[in-house]
């Protein structure tokens, strides 16, 4: 008997706001956030079947979101997206194949994650430290924080605009950044 069972019917209400926080700070796109946890939740329910009962069900569906995750940097063919998949992708037999079922020991992926999670987390604060004041307050702002614009603009007394134009040239020197200091 698994450990662990799967319950699609209460997902939603259990587990959408931890996916779609998980989510944002990743693409940073509210309705590209919904639609990949939509879409985790219908890949989930597509393969039930799989599920081994290893993990718990919220590591599961957040094990087919990081695939979703991967797949959306992989489709825009970003950087972000290169070394996402370099770094997640598990190979075996099936190389080449996304095995939507497969679960590592929950334990395993907390602690590696973690650690990851610290050594990006350095990495980010050491790139933002390179950046302008202006950019590096207009980045944590928007990417970080998650403030929506016009609230940045307001408090920044800035224009949409020019906004946008701060933001894009910090992503370049941060994945400038990043690419030399974590990648």
């Amino acid at each position: 008997m698994p450990d662990h069972q799967l319950n699609p019917n209460k997902w939603i209400d259990l587990y959408s706001d931890y996916l779609f926080n998980y989510t944002i700070t990743r693409v940073n796109d509210r309705e590209i956030a919904k639609d990949l946890i939509q879409e985790t939740f219908f890949a989930g329910l597509k393969s039930m079947k799989n599920f081994k009962g290893e993990a718990s069900e919220r590591t599961w569906l957040i094990s087919i979101l990081k695939r979703k995750i991967i797949d959306y940097y992989r489709k825009i063919n970003s950087n972000k997206g290169k070394a996402e998949v370099r770094m997640s992708y598990i190979s075996d037999d099936q190389e080449g194949d996304w095995l939507e079922e497969r679960v590592e020991d929950e334990g395993y992926l907390n602690a590696e994650e973690s650690m990851e999670n610290t050594e990006l987390g350095d990495a980010i604060y050491n790139c933002m430290s390179k950046l302008s004041d202006k950019q590096a307050t207009v980045f944590k702002m928007k990417t970080i924080l998650g403030y929506e614009t016009e609230t940045i603009c307001n408090e920044l007394d800035i224009t949409a605009s020019n906004l946008w134009v701060i933001l894009h040239r910090a992503r370049i020197q941060m994945a400038e950044c990043l690419e030399k200091k974590w990648f």
